[in-house]
């Protein structure tokens, strides 16, 4: 009972906090303390989202698709490159430096070259997207390999186990949390990536709705925009969220 009212109070005090935010908001501008110009109400900004409903979903089908492709590869290179990483030190000693300078380099000073290569189609954001989700799922997911309980690691190979025997019992399943907690920054990563890459250059995606609206003084529906993006995202890690208890049920069970 007690945990139950611990949940529910965890949902209340958040969405009573946005509540307020938004009332306080509205207020101000029908007040006229902000220019409806520079900032419109939040009334006006879901009249523009119900009125380019339709255009919004085509441009987030577009932006969705890159960030589904981009986050694919990017699960697939950083969960090899972990594990190649865990078992061959000098790979890890030759590699892991420059993975971590790939991250150094701003995401809109890689995008200009990349739409530049590659053209103006989904090729160039997908690299993008890669390029920024394979560096959390690569680190958290080493992190969790070499993590693993050694006590049991050694009893496995004193029975006899090998090498792939003791990664699918031991260091895989113990290293499932890091990569779900990973995977909830790289879904937001995928999204927001795509959209940087859209700005650039590109035909269709919510990127490009942003610059056209942005272009035509249209506040109101840039502001729809981003709530969208914003909504995409925290539903895509509910989504992981709901995943990892799937993939985890044991983890639910210790809580």
């Amino acid at each position: 009972m007690k945990r139950k009212l611990q949940n529910i109070t965890s949902k209340i005090l958040p969405a009573t906090a946005v509540v307020a935010l938004l009332a306080l908001w509205q207020t101000a501008s029908a007040a006229g303390l902000i220019s409806g110009f520079l900032l419109p109400s939040p009334l006006e900004v879901v009249k523009a989202f119900a009125e380019d409903f339709p255009l919004l979903m085509d441009n987030a089908q577009v932006t969705l698709l890159e960030a589904f492709a981009g986050l694919a590869v990017g699960v697939l290179v950083g969960f090899v490159m972990a594990v190649l990483m865990d078992s061959f030190e000098w790979l890890y000693q030759a590699v892991y430096p420059l993975i971590v300078l790939t991250q150094t380099v701003p995401t809109v000073a890689i995008a200009p070259l990349l739409v530049l290569w590659f053209g103006y189609e989904m090729l160039p954001k997908v690299i993008l997207i890669v390029i920024v989700t394979f560096f959390p799922i690569t680190v958290s997911l080493l992190d969790g390999f070499r993590a693993s309980d050694q006590d049991t690691i050694s009893l496995l190979r004193s029975m006899g186990a090998s090498k792939t025997q003791i990664f699918r019992y031991v260091k895989f399943p113990g290293a499932l949390s890091s990569f779900f907690a990973s995977l909830r920054i790289s879904v937001s990563y995928a999204v927001v990536g795509a959209v940087i890459s859209e700005w650039l250059g590109g035909f269709n995606g919510l990127g490009v709705y942003m610059t056209r609206v942005k272009k035509a003084f249209s506040f109101d529906k840039m502001f729809a925009v981003i709530f969208l993006i914003s909504a995409i995202s925290l539903f895509l890690m509910w989504a992981v969220n709901i995943l990892q208890r799937i993939s985890m049920p044991w983890e639910e069970e210790n809580r």
